[in-house]
């Protein structure tokens, strides 16, 4: 299940659903979205309906009155109410930005600007939020600095982590491509002089909310000083309105052979996967480094499988029949398993340990006695999590090499099959 919602116009398009809480709550799907500007909306066509059919009945606009003036507003319609609440005061032309400029710190500098210049209409973007009683959207132009900010705030205040928090925001990296072709396209073609532009590293949220929490003590801090409102009173308002139990049952998992149609859906769970190592200080996958290519080829040397609940796609994972970069010439005794990935926090409990069990079955039906993997030397947590399914230590491979970059360190797991 990606999190991105699928227009033809709109890149950045998300539900903030599926999150779970400290206290074991989930915020609600299809009550709260992120978007880019909804500007690029046109009444009559299938991205209108789309957007009509979510059922939302406040569009909170964050841009500046010129930027509405000159690249529109959501189309009005008698369904939602339209708020434009311009929370940044002192507007910065990221395009125009030298190559040199770490994105790391110079955005969370200016959303520190945004967080204070900006009290009066973050603090009644919140509120209306917290008192919407349909589903509500919010945006900016590309849905990343603003609209990444006003997500942050609300997700802390329900009390989902600080990793997920950095993980929504780096999402943008997702759209970041198609964010940077729109600009492209309206440019004559020409490239902006920021690399960063229209890049969200999970850097950016962290050193933000680190600086947010040094000034302030917490989110709920600043939304005490700054905001002027009661933060306990505005967090119990946006949990009554966001929040539920998590569900107590899930639908079984069902499997299908992926195809090269599928390389698309694959890339995307993988870089989704990366982002969420990223935001954890697990430094293992990067967005980007698998292509469709990639997938393709495995599809061809051996098996890539999906797994489903219901129509929502919520695993996959990699079976090669040989892996002689990490352990080596061997007899043809073994299944190899690779890319085990689950959808992060929408995949129901123990899914990858089902796509584990679904990889096993697959080796057996081979008539071939071991399954093996390999993980990350510097990744203990993944090594414990392969070891409780079963899996014993065979050795270490220190020069591991895939094509992609240098060398690395991986200790190799295997497990005799039934």
């Amino acid at each position: 299940m990606d999190r991105h919602i699928s227009f033809d116009g709109l890149h950045n398009f998300r539900d903030l659903g599926g999150y779970t809480t400290a206290d074991g709550h989930r915020v609600r799907p299809g009550r709260l979205y992120r978007a880019d500007s909804l500007g690029k909306l046109t009444t009559g066509t299938t991205d209108w309906d789309h957007f009509l059919s979510l059922g939302i009945g406040t569009v909170i606009d964050l841009r500046h009155d010129w930027e509405i003036e000159t690249r529109g507003r959501v189309p009005a319609d008698p369904s939602f109410d339209w708020i434009n609440l311009s929370i940044e005061h002192r507007p910065y032309d990221q395009p125009s930005l030298g190559p040199e400029v770490d994105p790391g710190p110079y955005l969370a500098e200016r959303y520190m600007e945004v967080a204070e210049d900006g009290a009066k209409e973050i603090r009644r973007a919140l509120e209306l939020i917290a008192e919407a009683d349909a589903p509500v959207a919010f945006h900016c132009a590309s849905g990343k600095d603003r609209t990444g900010e006003i997500a942050a705030l609300v997700l802390a205040l329900l009390g989902v982590d600080e990793p997920t928090i950095i993980e929504d925001y780096s999402l943008t990296e997702l759209a970041a491509p198609a964010l940077l072709a729109d600009w492209k396209a309206r440019n004559n073609g020409q490239s902006p002089t920021w690399l960063g532009f229209g890049r969200a590293p999970e850097s950016v949220m962290r050193l933000f909310l680190k600086s947010l929490k040094s000034r302030y003590g917490s989110v709920e801090g600043y939304v005490t000083q700054t905001l002027g409102l009661d933060a306990d009173a505005l967090s119990a308002r946006l949990r009554a309105n966001l929040l539920e139990p998590p569900p107590t049952t899930s639908r079984p998992l069902t499997y299908r052979k992926a195809t090269p149609a599928d390389a698309q859906s694959l890339v995307r769970l993988r870089d989704s996967v990366a982002l969420w190592m990223l935001a954890r200080g697990i430094d293992q996958w990067k967005p980007s480094e698998k292509d469709e290519a990639h997938f393709i080829h495995r599809m061809a040397e051996g098996e890539v499988w999906l797994a489903y609940t219901g129509d929502h796609l919520t695993g996959a994972y990699e079976l090669w029949w040989a892996d002689e970069a990490a352990w080596g010439p061997r007899p043809a005794d073994a299944g190899y398993v690779h890319r085990l990935m689950t959808v992060p926090h929408l995949s129901p409990p123990g899914t990858g340990r089902a796509l584990l069990t679904h990889a096993e079955s697959r080796i057996t039906a081979a008539a071939l006695p071991y399954a093996r993997l390999d993980c990350l030397s510097t990744n203990p947590r993944l090594r414990t999590y392969y070891e409780k399914a079963g899996y014993t230590v065979a050795g270490e491979q220190p020069a591991k090499k895939d094509g992609s970059g240098s060398p690395y360190a991986v200790t190799l797991l295997e497990k005799r099959l039934p």
